[in-house]
């Protein structure tokens, strides 16, 4: 049996080829050009006095809150406010129609004047018949009846009046001012509805005094002790002038109100059922910038760290419990190094353990950076110090 081999050329020249091709392969690895080192913004770790703060989420509320009621019923027919501005004491709200309470005026008028005819009348009468008593021209039970008369039209008398005071209060109800200087609400009643009934409303709206604004807070038992030691003069500042601002308010968008306040009062114990305490801070308010009913924090320094290292939140990388930065030594190699961090302030956090004053650590990109590459370290643009940041 013979073998057939057609092409003996092609399969001479075929592991040639392969060797050709893998040479080629290898002098093109060998020619690529090298990456040149990365750019990584950096931050000198910084040595600083650190306030540790102490911050509870409160609602605030007028230092005076007074809801506006009708205490009569009938047809709201005036309204003489804007909504959402300021008020003051004495000035006309609403105005509620009065046609039912002048008639009831007028009807208690009619009785009054009854009660006076009648007193006279028995008085007349009592003067007739005393002195015919007493030269026993009359019994002596006509006089006790004329006497009797008498003390009961004067009873009626002091009814009738009572009578018609009624009348003119529950007609000047209809009249409705402003109990204090303040800020009005929206109503929750317009002119020509029916007020002062289920379903609708007896409150019509709410006057606060919000110049100094009130913020009520709750703290638990462990920062009750706490916050009391630190910044509570409780049951005192509302006489002590002389108790300091030791408090920040810290608004819903996150900015800082220009005023600082203090606590003013709490309850007297601490609830049970939740286990917190309810305090009330007051801080000045000029410009009404502050409203009733919105969600603030207060915070104030319950303590200072003096003169520890710091470095920005975005130098430090954590993994499973674990805290790293990447130091960039002087010869620009970086370098992976553990840390123990402290408590966090602002855009920064305290390092307890890891870092030197003055080290250079990078703020970006340290997914990708490993010990010992080199690295070009530049600055990081537009950063803060952690004092410029605490003036902001």
């Amino acid at each position: 049996m013979k073998t057939c081999n057609r092409h003996p050329g092609r399969v001479a020249l075929a592991p040639l080829a392969m060797l050709s091709t893998l040479a080629l392969i290898a002098c093109g690895k060998e020619a690529a050009p090298s990456l040149p080192p990365l750019e990584i913004p950096v931050t000198t770790v910084q040595v600083v006095d650190v306030p540790i703060y102490l911050e509870v989420v409160g609602q605030t509320m007028g230092s005076v809150e007074i809801p506006i009621r009708t205490r009569v019923d009938g047809v709201l027919e005036g309204m003489y406010f804007a909504e959402g501005t300021r008020v003051t004491k004495g000035q006309p709200l609403y105005a509620i129609d009065p046609s039912i309470y002048q008639s009831q005026v007028v009807e208690a008028q009619g009785r009054l004047a009854e009660a006076q005819t009648g007193l006279v009348k028995t008085e007349s009468d009592l003067n007739r018949i005393a002195p015919l008593a007493q030269m026993n021209a009359v019994s002596q039970q006509d006089l006790d009846a004329a006497q009797a008369q008498f003390e009961a039209a004067k009873g009626s008398l002091q009814a009738a009046e009572a009578r018609l005071q009624q009348a003119r209060i529950e007609l000047s109800y209809c009249r409705i001012n402003a109990p204090i200087d303040g800020v009005i609400g929206i109503s929750a009643a317009k002119v020509g509805e029916y007020v002062g009934k289920s379903p609708n409303p007896v409150v019509l709206n709410k006057v606060s005094q919000i110049d100094p604004i009130k913020v009520r807070f709750a703290i638990n038992e462990r920062e009750y002790l706490r916050f009391r030691r630190r910044f509570a003069n409780i049951g005192d500042a509302s006489k002590d002038e002389s108790v300091s601002d030791n408090l920040a308010l810290i608004l819903a968008d996150g900015s800082l109100h220009k005023q600082k306040g203090h606590v003013i009062t709490s309850n007297a114990a601490i609830d049970p059922t939740t286990g917190t305490l309810t305090l009330e801070a007051s801080f000045p308010n000029p410009g009404g910038l502050v409203l009733s009913g919105q969600f603030a924090r207060i915070r104030g320094v319950e303590d200072t760290l003096n003169q520890v290292t710091v470095v920005p939140n975005r130098a430090i990388k954590e993994s499973q419990g674990l805290f790293e930065v990447v130091v960039i030594q002087a010869d620009n190699t970086a370098e992976l190094r553990r840390i123990v961090p402290g408590p966090v302030s602002g855009k920064f956090r305290v390092v307890e353990e890891g870092l030197n004053p003055g080290e250079r650590v990078a703020v970006e990109g340290l997914q990708r950076l490993r010990s010992g590459m080199v690295v070009v370290p530049v600055a990081e643009e537009g950063a803060q110090t952690y004092n410029e940041e605490q003036e902001d």
